[in-house]
């Protein structure tokens, strides 16, 4: 498969192993509304807020969307869409090197995107999903690198989406369009879209209860042969001949009687058929419901021009997504209602387009997440959803400017919550978070105030890959079990002994004391008073703190 390659790739594309993890921190006074819904607003780089919620998240999201800078050279912008701030330099500097200097704009923005899009996919789920807005000036470098990372074959469509307007008037061709990138984490995994373009009429076939359709299907493919539709053969109307025929498909041997929704007489069907086995099981079960190879209940009928038709239950996970999205809002409206809020933001994404492509993702207990935040679209988007479907989505949004993220994010976010003029709020709430000191410090010994949950997750996450299914209470020792393999930690005296090393060395006493388990046990301490051979035999693996702590 072709790659692509850029002046600083190499220095990036393994950058994010060596993102110190930072521990987060709740502001209570900027948090809004219910604090366990669970749904945050990070303020802090995205690199590290990304780094630092894995052990939180790792595996467990099932949506992310981002609308990252698309690099059109504009320095005017809030948020320096020439990557020539003094911020972005400096880390360009720092990771790149001296080839730093002779970075092109586009070799700038595929160092800034490689690592942070290499953290977002280990938050996917298996059926997870990952959409990112872009235009032209950057389209086939994103194309590429995500071909790359996520596998071309879990590509799920590159969506055109009608923006409707933002001009430049002085262009020899009006450009009304920009892109969605879609990619699945495993495409066979992800279940068909539980949603249908909203463009379509709604007299449209797609809203009935059943899905009908003729069965003939003439072609190389589909050879001309006999069905013989006996006796009580189901019809659609309720009484009628239709007539022999030759000219039409399918040709009939003779006139076909019906009384009563039932075929009277046997009569020879000639034709291409695209269903024909399974409508001759349909007949041979006494017309009873049989299923399709899609495990659709399947059944079928004469219609009074003489077609025969399926007729399949339409599935409640109705599924008709296009590739070109329209009438999903634009920048405009987005503005306006922005306005309306007291808030002003440049190019605001719509929240109709966040909100379509988050109906996409069928579970609606999932989390989303937008570490490009920027005004809160996408934690707008949920809410409204949530309101509209009774879904219980969570949001994790993370945006690195300060003068964005408390007075325009989180102030969006509070209005939208609380409601705002003659606008009833959606409800809700989050929590503000910001980015403390590293978990390790510089000479690479936990720092103090680290309690025991924050630790428990960066192990187990190091330990496992996931991230700890459930919050650590600090009241027992083992944090879970994985892969058959229980993961335990001693810690801020877990077992009550609190001095020096007592209740965070593996004793004899100690590992008496542990949670049992039948199978493997990893055991993190600061010490291990027990031999090679006791813990081959108990099926321990001892790994010190904080020597055996990957920190990189």
């Amino acid at each position: 498969m072709p790659s692509l390659n850029w002046i600083g790739r190499e220095a990036v594309e393994r950058h994010h192993a060596a993102v110190p993890f930072h521990l987060l921190h709740a502001d209570p006074q900027r948090s809004v509304g219910d604090p366990d819904t669970g749904n945050l607003l990070v303020e802090g780089d995205n690199l590290l807020a990304l780094k630092s919620l894995l052990p939180y998240y790792a595996g467990q999201v099932k949506c992310i969307y981002i609308d990252p800078p698309y690099n059109t050279g504009k320095e005017n912008w809030i948020y320096n869409d020439n990557l020539n701030s003094p911020a972005t330099r400096e880390w360009l500097g720092k990771v790149v090197g001296k080839e730093a200097d002779d970075l092109s704009r586009h070799d700038k923005w595929l160092c800034m995107m490689c690592p942070r899009l290499v953290l977002a996919k280990e938050f996917l789920s298996e059926d997870g999903v990952i959409f990112v807005s872009i235009d032209d000036n950057e389209l086939p470098h994103l194309r590429m690198v995500m071909d790359e990372l996520f596998r071309t074959k879990n590509l799920l469509a590159c969506f055109v989406w009608q923006t409707e307007g933002n001009f430049d008037n002085q262009a020899k061709v009006k450009v009304g369009h920009e892109y969605v990138l879609a990619y699945a984490k495993d495409y066979e995994q992800l279940p068909p879209p539980p949603v249908i373009d909203p463009n379509i009429p709604e007299g449209s076939k797609l809203f009935r209860d059943n899905i009908q359709n003729t069965i003939v299907k003439n072609g190389p493919k589909n050879p001309i042969s006999d069905l013989v539709l006996p006796m009580g053969f189901p019809a659609s109307f309720e009484e009628g001949v239709i007539p022999k025929r030759n000219n039409q498909w399918p040709h009939y041997s003779e006139d076909l009687i019906v009384k009563d929704y039932k075929l009277r007489n046997q009569v020879e069907a000639r034709s291409g058929w695209s269903s024909k086995k399974i409508c001759q099981s349909f007949i041979n079960s006494g017309f009873k419901p049989v299923l399709d190879s899609k495990g659709q209940t399947t059944t079928f009928v004469l219609t009074k021009t003489g077609a025969i038709e399926t007729v399949k239950r339409r599935p409640d996970d109705q599924s008709h997504v296009i590739s070109v999205l329209r009438e999903v809002g634009t920048t405009q409206q987005m503005s306006v209602m922005l306005t309306q809020m007291g808030i002003k933001f440049d190019y605001p994404k719509p929240v109709g387009l966040i909100q379509y492509l988050v109906s996409m993702i069928a579970d609606k207990n999932c989390t989303v997440l937008d570490f490009f935040s920027g005004s809160g679209t996408t934690g707008h988007a949920v809410l409204q959803l949530n309101k509209q479907d009774g879904g219980n989505r969570r949001f994790i949004l993370v945006e690195m400017e300060p003068n964005i993220a408390a007075p325009i994010t989180a102030e969006r976010l509070k209005r939208a919550i609380e409601g705002y003029g003659d606008t009833e709020g959606l409800g809700g709430g989050f929590q503000y978070c910001t980015l403390g000191k590293t978990l390790f410090d510089s000479d690479g010994h936990i720092r103090p105030e680290v309690s025991f949950d924050e630790l428990a997750r960066f192990v187990y996450f190091q330990q496992t890959g996931t991230a700890l299914p459930k919050r650590a209470t600090g009241k027992t020792p083992l944090l879970g079990v994985h892969n058959d393999t229980a993961i335990y930690l001693l810690y801020n005296g877990i077992l009550n002994d609190k001095s020096a090393n007592g209740g965070n060395a593996l004793t004899r006493q100690v590992l008496a004391c542990l949670p049992p388990h039948s199978g493997l046990k990893v055991i993190y301490g600061t010490r291990c008073l027990l031999g090679g051979e006791r813990l081959r035999r108990e099926g321990v693996t001892f790994k010190h703190i904080p020597t055996d702590l990957r920190v990189e």
